[in-house]
């Protein structure tokens, strides 16, 4: 047997954290948990490193550090806190893969000490990709450091080109199960309320990755994404309505044939695919039975009613620093509406104000990620407290 692969997990209390560490606990034989981080959840953390037992652990707010080294005082796990300490405990020589579920931009630095320690990027945090996917990219091209991609659609489209990486992209469709709100009008998207907007009809995530599908913003940073990942043109990348979340994706190539990736929904497999690859590990996951599902529907996503997806189309155009602009702008709107302080409506325009009075820096370095990140947040709470 090789061997075991060395797994830093950064965001282990999250939904796809949380799903990782079963995906580990499944296969002693193939994993080796080497590291798990959380933000705020110390209780949660506490309990995954007494029952994992990992090399290290970190709390990124340093408020919680005390308990979580007092908890874990008797075992042999080092513990530590803060932003610096995430950025180090990934380089450890026992670590083969980074796990980045981190939500947001937090991701962003983290992932970087990982790809210039050299080791393979699971990314689950896509805006990771969204705010410096010219960095990123190019980091991992220097260091010969392969991204595998965790969300379900990345992953899908991931895997239908598997065996065809020679063969040139004509076109990818990123499906989309429309969230709750699949159909509406803007002036019915006008009244949704924040527990109406937290019901998504088929995945179970975290808050603010649920109001980021609600307004189809999610959909938009996978565009993104996609592009940085897959090296293609906005005009290549379409999003596709499909409310059985069954077909998780498809790559159309030039000859016209299409390839599709299709499963119940369960983010387990992605993320499974993502530490295992090329292999695939034999799971008692449920299986797909077509009577279950006699009738596949696909419409078009309407970009005027979800005016964020139309927006994520229109940075990616843009280039620069845009989509940075976008991403912080997105994630304070989201906050605010999560809070009560704004409609459901005004994160999308909070986001479009935010981006049309941010200046666009064409060749950013990651000082300027840094900068264009912390001015658009000051931007959008800005807004919000004169609404």
């Amino acid at each position: 047997m090789n061997k075991k692969k060395g797994i830093a997990i950064l965001g282990s209390t999250g939904s796809i954290g949380t799903q990782t560490l079963e995906v580990i606990e499944a296969y002693p034989d193939y994993f080796d948990l080497q590291v798990i981080t959380a933000n705020n959840n110390v209780d949660l953390l506490i309990e995954q490193a007494l029952k994992f037992h990992p090399n290290s652990v970190v709390i990124s707010n340093e408020s919680h550090y005390k308990k979580l080294k007092e908890a874990l005082w008797n075992e042999d796990i080092h513990v530590y806190a803060g932003e610096d300490a995430l950025c180090q405990v990934v380089e450890s020589t026992d670590v083969d893969i980074v796990l980045t579920a981190l939500v947001g931009y937090a991701g962003l630095r983290p992932t970087i000490s990982a790809i210039n320690a050299k080791k393979s990027i699971a990314l689950a945090n896509k805006e990771t990709l969204v705010v410096a996917g010219e960095l990123i990219t190019q980091l991992a091209k220097e260091n010969g450091v392969p991204i595998f991609p965790v969300d379900s659609e990345h992953s899908a489209i991931f895997q239908c080109l598997v065996g065809e990486f020679h063969n040139p992209i004509e076109k990818i469709y990123l499906t989309a199960s429309g969230g709750p709100f699949r159909g509406y009008s803007i002036d019915q998207l006008s009244k949704v309320t924040l527990e109406q907007a937290l019901k998504h009809p088929n995945w179970s995530m975290g808050a603010k990755i649920t109001i980021d599908s609600a307004s189809l913003m999610n959909k938009g940073l996978e565009v993104i994404e996609a592009k940085w990942l897959f090296n293609l043109q906005s005009h290549q990348i379409d999003v596709i309505v499909h409310p059985q979340s069954i077909v998780h994706s498809l790559v159309q190539f030039e000859d016209g044939s299409m390839k599709a990736q299709m499963g119940l929904p369960d983010m387990k497999l992605p993320i499974q695919f993502a530490l295992t690859y090329p292999q695939r590990l034999k799971t008692d996951f449920p299986r797909f039975n077509f009577m279950d599902y006699p009738n596949l529907t696909f419409e078009q996503a309407d970009r005027n009613v979800f005016k964020n997806l139309d927006l994520a189309y229109r940075v990616m155009e843009m280039k620069g620093t845009a989509a940075c602009a976008l991403n912080a702008a997105n994630e304070v709107a989201v906050a605010a509406f999560l809070d009560n302080k704004i409609s459901f409506l005004a994160i999308s325009e909070l986001n479009e104000h935010v981006v049309g009075e941010m200046t666009n820096i064409l060749s950013p370095k990651y000082d300027d990620f840094v900068s264009v990140d912390l001015s658009a947040r000051e931007i959008t709470n800005q807004k919000i407290e004169r609404l």
